[in-house]
């Protein structure tokens, strides 16, 4: 069977929106497509099917059939979502890298290398990912959840925030927590990690213990921060984040 036979997941991106037709990814032979794809790339398999980029679509897909990653974050796995994930990512890079930051020329994609390529001065620039923490705070049987200013539903998560530089995973932990609530915390362990491609961040996620502090908000990065009982969560991160499972290993710990 040819390639453009074959079914792929395809990932079209238009001015940083996925072609979502019903609401969904479409996984279609590439003789299907409804457009014609500038840049294409297959950044890997997911059950034994490529997932595709393709980049520069025309004509301009419809708005209506246009969404953002997180629309997708219900329905798929945590594997496939990181593939299309990276899709967007490499959409970012082609975005923000679109001159060499050598001689200042007009770069291209090159598929082969995953980079934006110079042909004035053959430099290669790869993707940029941003490193930051998360962190799940817990005081016995209760677990530090904060509200942010773009969650508009009432959603609690956990605190997070960028490294920076010259800064351990761990100090980043304790200064961002510090920083957003006021308290501190003592044995900070790592757990476990996903990209998120909004832009383009690798989160790496922490347990943490409560030390000592009282609780007070930043207001101008928190709408709220609380202590909740393990038993009696809000409306938290939904299944598929990493926040989520660093909420419900703490619920798992407090319970124990």
């Amino acid at each position: 069977m040819s390639q453009n036979q074959q079914a792929v997941y395809v990932c079209a991106m238009t001015k940083g929106k996925l072609w979502l037709p019903e609401g969904e990814l479409p996984c279609i032979p590439l003789s299907q497509l409804p457009f014609s794809g500038g840049d294409m790339v297959t950044v890997g398999d997911y059950q034994q099917l490529p997932v595709v980029g393709i980049f520069n679509c025309n004509p301009v897909l419809p708005d209506d059939e246009m969404a953002g990653l997180r629309d997708l974050l219900p329905s798929l796995s945590a594997d496939l979502f990181a593939l299309v994930g990276r899709v967007v990512q490499l959409d970012y890079m082609r975005q923000q890298q679109a001159y060499c930051g050598r001689c200042g020329q007009r770069t291209e994609f090159d598929a082969q290398a995953v980079a934006m390529r110079c042909a004035n001065c053959q430099r290669h620039d790869y993707p940029r990912v941003s490193p930051c923490v998360i962190v799940a705070v817990r005081d016995d049987k209760r677990l530090l959840l904060a509200q942010h200013p773009r969650h508009k539903t009432g959603m609690y998560t956990v605190i997070a925030g960028f490294v920076e530089p010259g800064e351990t995973l761990e100090q980043c932990v304790a200064r961002e927590v510090e920083e957003e609530t006021g308290i501190r915390v003592k044995n900070i362990r790592y757990m476990d990690s996903q990209p998120w491609a909004f832009p383009s961040n690798l989160m790496m996620g922490f347990l943490a213990d409560y030390a000592d502090g009282q609780l007070r908000p930043d207001y101008e990065e928190l709408r709220d921060a609380q202590w909740f009982d393990s038993d009696a969560l809000p409306p938290v991160a939904p299944k598929g984040t990493i926040a989520r499972r660093l909420i419900e290993a703490s619920c798992t710990l407090a319970q124990a």
